[in-house]
């Protein structure tokens, strides 16, 4: 079976040979890694939002640090994956600093806001992992045609946004009322199927024998994809409670 995923940072395993079981990758140990990932994300996070919370003004140096180097380190970790034991840990430090001001900035503009979107990421996160472990969601070619359409299709609209926002029209879905809501619902559910074809890539790049260090590659491809569903979440829940 050859494994796919619209999740461009899980890509890499579609090149990769299997390898002998005993350096080969496994479930167990693409979630250790993965929760070294978070762990350290949390770990800079904290950092700047301690900052934010305080008005220092380092927090938003540190969050367009983190925002231009957990870009620049995502596309080098994806096209230089034989690094990836360093570079998904560097990756997640950068994550962590960006979102620790973000989230700050929001949860100032509406207390709670950000412990009710890390709930419901988890909530979903459980949901997706127990619908693909019962097979109620598979990643037949059909669904994984269909999510890396769709989601090729919410990037090309965040793309049309910031050309057209560059020329002064606002076409965000904060600007678009209701509309705007209907709109990021359906973004958190097409980050949301993400997780089911990154749930099937791990499984079967395990099952394929996959060299270990695919396992970084694993952890570093559901950080990705979590950390979207997270900042849609969010996004989503600040909507709505504007329209309040």
């Amino acid at each position: 079976m050859r494994i796919k995923s619209s999740n461009p940072a899980m890509r890499a395993f579609e090149k990769e040979m299997p390898v002998a079981s005993a350096e080969a990758m496994t479930v167990q140990g693409t979630v250790n890694k993965t929760a070294l990932l978070f762990l350290l994300i949390i770990l800079t996070a904290t950092i700047t939002w301690k900052l934010t919370m305080v008005g220092n003004a380092l927090a938003m140096t540190l969050m367009w640090v983190g925002l231009i180097g957990g870009l620049a380190m995502a596309l080098f970790t994806i096209f230089a994956k034989k690094h990836v034991h360093i570079t998904a840990p560097i990756y997640a430090l950068f994550e962590g600093l960006f979102l620790g001001a973000i989230s700050a900035i929001f949860n100032s503009m509406l207390p709670g806001v950000v412990i009710q979107a890390v709930f419901l990421t988890l909530a979903v996160f459980f949901i997706m992992l127990m619908l693909y472990k019962f097979k109620i969601l598979k990643a037949s070619s059909g669904f994984i045609k269909g999510v890396v359409m769709a989601t090729g299709g919410i990037m090309l609209f965040y793309l049309g946004s910031i050309v057209a926002r560059m020329f002064g029209v606002d076409i965000s879905v904060f600007s678009m009322g209701p509309l705007g809501i209907v709109i990021q619902v359906v973004i958190v559910i097409i980050a949301a199927l993400n997780l089911v074809l990154d749930f099937n890539f791990i499984e079967q790049g395990s099952a394929q024998g996959l060299p270990k260090k695919m396992e970084w590659y694993g952890a570093f491809g559901l950080a990705v994809t979590l950390i979207w569903l997270y900042l849609e979440i969010l996004r989503l829940l600040i909507i709505i409670a504007g329209r309040r």
